[in-house]
């Protein structure tokens, strides 16, 4: 016969701290970006990369540049001349960056 014993604990949590589901955690982290966009040093601050590997690897990669550029429907402006700023929807940038982490990272 198994033994079981019940405890009840309490545990103070500091004033300044709320404890949350790990789905509302998520979710706030998703609106946080609704509606914002980020520019390529936005960028290199969110893969830790230069924008040189960006473009190489990205933003200029065929099979992703199509789906990626505003005028195809996309979420990237890619800029028309030098000295033309880049703009990044940032949910939807960031949710391509975690859907295709293993064909950037992965080679």
């Amino acid at each position: 016969m198994q033994q079981q014993l019940n405890v009840q604990l309490t545990i103070q949590i500091p004033e300044d701290k709320v404890l949350i589901s790990k789905i509302e955690l998520e979710e706030l982290q998703r609106n946080k970006l609704t509606g914002k966009s980020w520019s390529m040093k936005d960028l290199e601050a969110q893969t830790g990369r230069k924008s040189d590997w960006l473009q190489e690897k990205i933003l200029y990669l065929p099979r992703f540049k199509q789906k990626l550029d505003a005028r195809n429907g996309g979420f990237v402006y890619y800029p028309k001349g030098k000295g033309s700023p880049w703009a990044f929807q940032a949910t939807k940038m960031a949710k391509f960056l975690d859907d295709n982490f293993h064909l950037i990272w992965g080679g």
